[in-house]
């Protein structure tokens, strides 16, 4: 918006003209979400403990200690950092660009599923919340729309391709089985951050890392000399994506403020649904579907384990796991929570070099 406003006073205001550029707008766009999060934050927990009154249910199959220590902390917080993200973006994000907008639609879209399903919770005091497969089908449903959506903002010869590393001529021809396909990437990383979010500051960090990595490859694939110079397919626009990332680093920062160990506040599937479902749609936007599952294989391995502990015990009545996802899993074995947490997020920071070093190895 304010690029809009301001830019074409340039030519009298020579100042102004920073707001062409993205790197500005991408520093403004995580100040001011950070700051709307700090200044609000502490006055939306205490009015979801007032709503709330005991907080998110907790799960009994759980680790028996979260029963104890995580008991009457409120939820849904991610409302918080989908309003923060949402006003940032607006403000600082070129409009007539559409690729910022589509991410945006997409978070918000799993955020009003997400929403649903705490609401439910909250309400009716149980951990089962909205229907599995009603939720699936609305999330398959945005994912739908994101996947048109990116295609019609896809250059011609691009909108049905599906994108390898590792390789120059890397561009492959699926048909209308890429929609299909790109709604199982989006769907599948709403769902792995959902599954991920089960400690303290576990999902936040790992999901900062991870959009901050997908947002330099949409500045890259949008800019014309560095698509070039790396051999990867131009997307006109895709850098305006930097600035959706620079406003989720900022809400995230803002949230992990008061999500710190002992967290003051979850997220919930607000926030987690649609922080993945956000990564989801960048990686269809910038056609990096493959390499987001590597930058993500933190949330590939929580979701893995969960499949192949059910897959296990429905077969064999063994677990592989003494309890799944699989950072329950090293609670059972007797690590602290900030030991996990920390361990995964140097995790995730290892995963997403190696996603980035695809940006050259081709």
């Amino acid at each position: 918006m304010l690029y809009h406003f301001l830019t074409p006073l340039a030519d009298t205001i020579g100042g102004f003209n920073v707001f062409r550029y993205i790197s500005f707008r991408s520093g403004g766009a995580l100040l001011t979400s950070l700051i709307l999060f700090i200044l609000f934050g502490r006055r939306f927990i205490d009015w979801m403990r007032v709503k709330q009154k005991k907080g998110q249910p907790i799960r009994d199959d759980g680790p028996a200690r979260h029963i104890i220590e995580k008991a009457g902390t409120p939820t849904m917080g991610g409302a918080l950092i989908l309003g923060t993200i949402t006003i940032s973006t607006l403000l600082w994000a070129r409009l007539d660009v559409g690729h910022a907008l589509l991410v945006l639609f997409t978070t918000l879209g799993f955020g009003a599923i997400g929403f649903w399903d705490d609401y439910l919770k909250v309400s009716k005091r149980n951990t089962r919340g909205a229907p599995g497969k009603l939720r699936l089908l609305a999330g398959f449903i945005i994912a739908l729309m994101t996947a048109l959506w990116a295609s019609y903002l896809m250059p011609q010869g691009l909108q049905t391709h599906l994108a390898l590393p590792f390789s120059i001529d890397n561009l492959f021809d699926i048909g209308l089985l890429f929609f299909p396909f790109a709604m199982l990437v989006i769907v599948g990383s709403a769902n792995s951050v959902n599954l991920t979010d089960g400690l303290d500051g576990l999902a936040i960090v790992p999901v900062m890392i991870a959009a901050m990595s997908l947002g330099i490859i949409a500045y890259t694939v949008g800019n014309v000399k560095y698509s070039e110079y790396l051999h990867l397919h131009y997307v006109a626009g895709t850098g305006e994506i930097m600035i959706f990332v620079s406003a989720l680093i900022g809400a995230g920062l803002g949230f992990l403020w008061f999500n710190a160990p002992p967290a003051m506040v979850f997220m919930g599937d607000t926030g987690s649904l649609a922080l993945g479902g956000a990564l989801g749609a960048i990686g269809v936007a910038t056609k990096h579907e493959v390499v987001l599952a590597v930058i993500g294989g933190l949330f590939v391995v929580e979701t893995l384990s969960v499949i192949i502990q059910v897959a296990s015990f429905k077969m064999t009545g063994k677990r592989v796991f003494r309890m799944a996802p699989i950072h329950h899993h090293f609670e059972q074995k007797g690590w602290q929570e900030p030991t996990i947490v920390i361990r995964f997020w140097i995790v995730a920071v290892i995963l997403a070099l190696i996603g980035l070093s695809t940006l050259k190895l081709r």
